[in-house]
């Protein structure tokens, strides 16, 4: 059963949801920016990142019928729709941009959450996925929601991306700091030094992917973009991928 969309709300009402908000976002700045003229779908409960995206065409937020849905943006015209995560109400190849936060880990079918969400995904597009991570420590604390449903590895979400006909293209991670109060104030510090010396501890997961057709595989040990599709998640290597490294 998934959180209820007024556990989310007061999560990220709360120091530890702010937090996870910025590093987050600051994460989804990198790879898309202001995403400028694009058509973006948020699915899951994406709201918190959405209002970023303010070069956009259109942003949709649809929140999956277990969760619940609420307004946004606060003012203005309503534009979140409550869906059953496998039959989206949106045309094939609909979106430019598609961002799953909460939305895997209690799917009762992520594979075919994710493929539904393909469908929607424009010839050219890209989706990120962010899903809590296996070896952190947020997924293993019921006072978030990262705290619930299933998570991830890096080769599990590649694997789940490739099985609904995506490639991977770039990945990253945050939420190195643990999620207790005390040590807050201190994540920054523990963002520098968790990329270095302890990968492994990362709350949080970010995988991008785009449709295999625009995938470019060249002699080296990773996967490179096709120029116009240029990803910005500080691409690392891909295993079982190859390409010439930039």
């Amino acid at each position: 059963m998934r959180r209820s969309i007024e556990e989310l709300r007061t999560f990220y009402g709360e120091p530890a949801g702010a937090l996870a908000r910025r590093l987050l976002a600051r994460r989804l700045d990198d790879a898309w920016g202001e995403a400028g003229g694009c058509d973006v779908l948020g699915l899951g409960y994406a709201t918190p990142w959405l209002d970023a995206f303010v070069g956009a065409r259109r942003v949709v937020a649809a929140m999956p019928g277990g969760q619940g849905v609420e307004l946004w943006p606060s003012v203005g015209r309503n534009r979140t729709v409550l869906v059953d995560d496998r039959r989206l109400p949106f045309a094939a190849g609909t979106f430019d941009r598609i961002l799953l936060v909460h939305a895997l880990e209690e799917a009762d079918d992520a594979s075919a959450l994710l493929l539904e969400a393909v469908r929607t995904l424009s010839p050219a597009g890209r989706i990120i996925l962010i899903a809590a991570a296996r070896g952190g420590l947020w997924s293993r604390v019921e006072a978030t929601p990262f705290g619930y449903g299933r998570p991830f590895t890096r080769r599990q979400l590649e694997r789940l991306v490739r099985g609904a006909g995506l490639e991977p293209t770039a990945w990253s991670q945050t939420l190195y700091v643990p999620p207790w109060s005390p040590l807050l104030p201190l994540a920054d510090g523990f963002e520098q030094i968790g990329r270095r010396v302890m990968p492994g501890a990362a709350g949080v997961i970010l995988l991008e992917a785009t449709r295999q057709a625009y995938a470019r595989v060249h002699p080296g040990n990773a996967l490179a973009a096709a120029p116009a599709l240029a990803a910005a998640l500080r691409p690392q290597p891909i295993p079982g991928s190859r390409r010439e490294s930039r």
